[in-house]
C-alpha cells in the first residue's frame, strides 16, 4: 500500500468502521453496514492487489498477498466485521510508517531552513536588491557580504577575499581570491565584501551540478529487502497450506477464512514498524534523525563505511601544528612575534595563529598588508614580516604544507605549519566500528595523497582513496565488493551530496547545516560529535533484534492460532479478536525499542 498517500486510508476505514457501527447496533441495519464495509474492504484490496503486482514485478515479494487473501475471504464469507478489523491493522502499520517518514522529513527540513535562497542583485546605480538564487542571469553584478555563501559561478570584478571551498573540494586550506579570480557557487566568503559578475546561472553553476549527480544516484537506489518481507513468503505458505488443508478436510470455505484471520500478517506489519519507529525516536533523543524505517534496518547490517576527511574526520578548522624557528629565537617568542603583527590582519590563517599564541602580545605600529602576500609591521623595534615565502624572504625554506613564513629586520627567522584539526574522538570511533562489525574503514576524500594518509594512519582507517572529486567518490562506492555490502558513507560538505546519496546509508555531519549532504542523506547527526555514528549504528542493531524477536514471536503465536482455527473450534469474529491479543502482544515486545539497551550484538 505504498502509494495511498499518509493516513487516509486508516481514516477511512476508522470512518467506515464508526458508520457501520452506527447501522449495525444504533439503526438495526446490518445488510447496509455490511455493504458499506464489503464496498471498502474491496477498493482497499484492490489497490493493495495493483500494488502487490507492481511490487512483484521489481522482484519482490512482501505481506500484500496474505493481507489481501484474509480481506477478501473474511468478506466472501460474511464475515464483514472480522475484515474491518483486518483492515485497520493494515492501514494502522502503513500510517505508523508515513508518520515515522514525515517526522523525520520535518527535522531535516527545519535543519536546511537556514540554506541561503537570495542573491544581492546589483543595480545600476549600484544599489543591493535581494532577489531569488534562480532569477540571477549571466552578466548580473552581485554583491557577497561577509560570510556569506557564493549564490552562482562568478568572477570577481572588485575587491579582494578568502574563501573556504572545503565543502565543495574537501580541501581545509583557504583561498585567497582577487580581482579577475573565478569563484564558484556553495564557497563560504570571508571577512571582506566583493562584487561579482555572475558567469552561470544557477541552474548550470557548480554547486547545482552536484546537486544533479545526487537526484541521479538517487533516481537508482539500490536493492534491499525489509526483514518483514523475507518472513514474508515462507509465513505466507504455511497460511495458505494450513488454511487449505482445513477447506479440504471439513470441506467448509468458512474454515479457511477463519484460519486466515487467525493468520493475518499484523505482526508482520505492526511489530516491525512500531520497533523502528521507536528506535528511530531513541535516535532522535542522541540528536541523530533518521529519515525512514528502510535506513534503520540497512544501518544495522552495515560491513563497509567511507569517510570524508575535511569537517568529518577531522573539525575543518586550521590549527597550528609545528613551530620551526631558525635562528635563536624559541618557538614561543617566534609564535608570539608572529601573532603580534598577525592581529592587525583579517586572513583566516592570522586568526588560527593569535589564537594559539599567548594573551597579552606586544604592540605593532606601522601596519602594512599586502593583499594576497603578508603584513609587515614594527614590533618592539624590529620590521617583522609575516606572510607567503616569496613576501617575507627569499632565504624562506620549502615547505609542503600550509603555513606561515616569518623574517625579523630582513633576515629570516622561522615558519610556523597549520594543519586540520583531528577530531578527538575519532580512533575511538574507527576501533568501535570494527567491533561492531563494520570490516572495511575508507577515507574517501579530495585532499592531497599525503595528507589523507597521514590522517588516516592516525584514527585507524583500512584504505585510503585520496584527490577524488565528487563523481569520483561515488565510484569508489560502487566498487565495493559484494561481500562487503551494504556500504556507509559519511561526510559534511557540498561535495559529498552525491556520494551520500550512493551509499546504501548516507551519514551526514549536519550539524552546523550542510544543506545538500543532510538533504541527500539518510541520517543526520545533528551534534558535532562523530561518535554518533557508531551510536547509529548500535542503536539500529538493538532496533531491529528487538524487531526480529516481536516478528517472531507473532507468528508463532499465530501458527499455534491458524493449528486450532483449522479445527473450526475458533469462530471468525473471535478469531478477529484474539488477532489483536497477538498485535498487543508484538506492539509491547516491540516498543522495547525506545529503551537504552546494552547491545548483544
Amino acid at each position: 500500500m505504498s502509494n495511498l498517500k499518509n493516513y487516509q486510508p486508516l481514516w477511512w476505514v476508522l470512518g467506515t468502521g464508526i458508520a457501520a457501527c452506527i447501522l449495525a447496533f444504533g439503526l438495526h441495519q446490518n445488510l447496509w453496514a455490511q455493504i458499506l464495509v464489503t464496498i471498502l474492504g474491496s477498493i482497499l484490496a484492490l489497490i493493495m492487489f495493483v500494488d502487490m503486482i507492481k511490487t512483484l514485478r521489481n522482484g519482490q515479494f512482501g505481506v500484500d498477498l496474505l493481507a489481501i487473501t484474509a480481506v477478501i475471504a473474511t468478506l466472501a464469507v460474511g464475515e464483514y466485521w472480522a475484515a474491518l478489523i483486518v483492515l485497520l491493522m493494515l492501514t494502522g502499520g502503513e500510517a505508523l510508517e508515513d508518520y515515522a517518514a514525515n517526522r523525520a522529513s520535518a527535522e531535516v527540513k527545519q535543519l536546511l531552513a537556514n540554506s541561503p535562497q537570495t542573491a544581492h542583485k546589483l543595480t545600476a546605480a549600484d544599489q543591493p536588491v535581494d532577489v531569488a538564487v534562480e532569477q540571477v542571469q549571466i552578466g548580473d553584478r552581485l554583491l557577497v557580504k561577509p560570510g556569506e555563501i557564493i549564490p552562482v559561478d562568478s568572477k570577481i570584478i572588485a575587491g579582494h577575499t578568502v574563501l573556504d571551498e572545503s565543502s565543495l573540494t574537501g580541501e581545509a586550506n583557504p583561498v585567497e581570491k582577487q580581482m579577475g579570480d573565478q569563484v564558484m557557487s556553495g564557497a563560504l566568503n570571508g571577512d571582506n565584501a566583493i562584487t561579482l559578475v555572475a558567469q552561470k546561472t544557477a541552474a548550470d553553476s557548480q554547486y547545482q551540478s552536484i546537486i544533479r549527480l545526487v537526484k541521479a544516484a538517487n533516481e537508482q537506489p539500490a536493492r534491499f529487502v525489509r526483514m518483514a518481507d523475507r518472513y514474508a513468503v515462507p509465513f505466507t505458505s504455511v497460511a495458505y497450506i494450513i488454511a487449505g488443508i482445513a477447506w479440504w478436510y471439513s470441506k467448509d470455505p468458512v474454515r479457511f477464512a477463519q484460519v486466515l484471520v487467525v493468520a493475518s500478517p499484523c505482526p508482520l506489519i505492526l511489530a516491525a514498524p512500531i520497533a523502528l519507529v521507536s528506535g528511530m525516536g531513541r535516535a532522535s533523543r542522541h540528536g541523530i534523525v533518521i529519515k525512514n524505517g528502510n535506513t534503520v534496518e540497512k544501518t544495522a547490517q552495515l560491513k563497509s563505511l567511507g569517510f570524508d576527511k575535511t569537517g568529518t574526520i577531522t573539525k575543518g578548522q586550521l590549527s597550528i601544528d609545528e613551530i620551526k624557528p631558525v635562528n635563536n629565537l624559541s618557538a614561543t617568542e617566534l609564535l608570539t612575534i608572529a601573532a603580534a603583527v598577525e592581529q592587525h590582519s583579517g586572513h583566516i590563517l592570522a586568526r588560527s595563529i593569535v589564537n594559539a599564541a599567548p594573551a597579552k602580545l606586544p604592540a605593532a605600529t606601522n601596519i602594512e598588508e599586502k593583499t594576497g602576500q603578508g603584513v609587515q609591521a614594527d614590533v618592539n623595534g624590529h620590521v617583522v614580516r609575516v606572510g607567503k615565502a616569496a613576501f617575507v624572504s627569499p632565504d624562506a625554506i620549502k615547505v609542503d604544507q600550509t603555513c606561515i613564513h616569518i623574517a625579523i629586520d630582513g633576515q629570516y627567522s622561522g615558519y610556523i605549519t597549520l594543519v586540520d584539526q583531528l577530531r578527538e574522538e575519532a580512533p575511538a570511533v574507527m576501533q568501535e566500528l570494527h567491533q561492531l562489525g563494520i570490516h572495511k574503514l575508507m577515507l574517501i576524500s579530495g585532499d592531497r595523497p599525503v595528507i589523507a594518509n597521514k590522517i588516516a594512519a592516525e584514527v585507524g582507517i583500512d584504505e585510503v582513496f585520496a584527490s577524488q572529486l565528487p563523481a569520483q567518490k561515488i565510484e569508489v562506492l560502487k566498487t565495493v565488493p559484494q561481500d562487503l555490502l551494504p556500504v556507509g558513507m559519511v561526510g559534511d560538505g557540498v561535495n559529498d551530496a552525491p556520494s551520500l546519496a550512493t551509499a546504501n546509508v548516507g551519514f551526514a555531519m549536519g550539524a552546523y547545516g550542510a544543506t545538500a549532504a543532510s538533504e541527500s542523506a539518510d541520517v543526520v547527526i545533528m551534534r558535532d560529535n562523530l561518535q554518533l555514528v557508531p551510536t547509529a549504528i548500535t542503536i539500529a542493531k538493538d532496533t531491529m533484534r528487538i524487531a526480529r524477536e516481536a516478528v517472531l514471536i507473532g507468528i508463532a503465536i499465530c501458527i499455534i492460532l491458524m493449528l486450532i482455527a483449522a479445527t473450526g473450534v475458533i469462530p471468525t469474529i473471535i478469531g478477529a479478536l484474539l488477532q489483536e491479543v497477538v498485535d498487543t502482544v508484538t506492539i509491547l515486545y516491540a516498543l522495547r525499542a525506545t529503551r537504552e539497551i546494552t547491545p548483544t550484538t
